[in-house]
């Protein structure tokens, strides 16, 4: 018999998962680097989950990206938790150890910070306020980077403000609650604009929040990639901003899994968006 080495595999796992570009982004990196390895779409129901991790390591699997609605189960059934994770209250990168152990990571905000460096390098998160609309898993992992970063004062709007009120009591005096009523006036000042919602994506509903009192020169950022060029970044672009697209959050917050898991530190250029433009 020969004696190969295994060939690593990784997945991405939610429910739905085929709207997922993170197959076409990964089998991008493991074609470019000369990796014998694959990365594949695992659509699994909330109810298996526990089960799936606990099959995958056995059948060759070396991690995972977890999405919608799993970010929140995983950290529960992990038994090494990274802080971030932790503070965040979801992971979304799953490595599966030599020693038995799931250990899970949230690399949402490190993606979202590396986006912004990366298009916007002139941009500096103490020069003001950030403005952040959302309050979900998506506006915790920002927060989180911006605190870490130096924002310093970061105005949250929801449209159901308990949940703006629950990241405040999470994150501390940073946070500052503003009415959605109100959402509007929380854009006097603001250095940094943040959209985490899924207001503007296609098929979702309009952003039809006011941008009047945005700031010339402030750098404004849209989580959403369907379309690239929203709605709410044509506007901000129109009234004199910076702004950075959602894709590369995307494509960052992918760097430390596949390096992990492949071995290999993967760059994120023009390339590798288009390779997953084209997808």
């Amino acid at each position: 018999m020969t004696d190969l080495p295994r060939i690593p595999l990784a997945a991405v796992i939610g429910h739905p998962i085929a709207h997922s570009r993170s197959p076409a982004l990964h089998g991008y990196w493991l074609r470019r680097y000369g990796i014998k390895g694959h990365y594949i779409p695992m659509d699994i129901a909330p109810q298996d989950i526990q089960q799936a991790l606990e099959i995958l390591p056995k059948m060759g699997f070396v991690g995972a990206n977890v999405t919608i609605p799993h970010k929140e189960a995983v950290l529960k059934l992990a038994d090494v938790v990274t802080d971030r994770a932790a503070l965040i209250g979801a992971a979304n990168t799953l490595i599966f150890r030599a020693d038995g152990r799931l250990h899970a990571d949230n690399t949402d905000g490190a993606g979202f910070i590396a986006n912004l460096r990366q298009n916007a390098p002139h941009w500096d998160p103490t020069a003001g306020p950030a403005a952040v609309f959302g309050a979900g898993g998506a506006a915790r992992a920002v927060v989180a980077a911006l605190i870490e970063v130096g924002v310093p004062e970061i105005r949250i709007v929801n449209r159901t403000r308990p949940r703006a009120e629950a990241l405040r009591s999470d994150f501390g005096a940073k946070i500052t609650v503003v009415d959605w009523v109100q959402a509007p006036n929380m854009l006097e000042g603001a250095a940094t604009v943040v959209n985490t919602t899924s207001l503007g994506m296609l098929g979702k509903s309009e952003f039809r929040v006011p941008l009047d009192a945005l700031e010339p020169g402030a750098l404004v950022t849209d989580l959403v990639y369907t379309p690239l060029k929203t709605h709410f970044l044509s506007e901000a672009e129109a009234r004199g901003c910076t702004i950075v697209d959602g894709l590369g959050m995307l494509l960052h917050q992918a760097v430390p899994g596949f390096e992990r898991w492949f071995g290999q530190r993967p760059e994120v250029d023009e390339a590798t968006r288009q390779a997953v433009l084209s997808a």
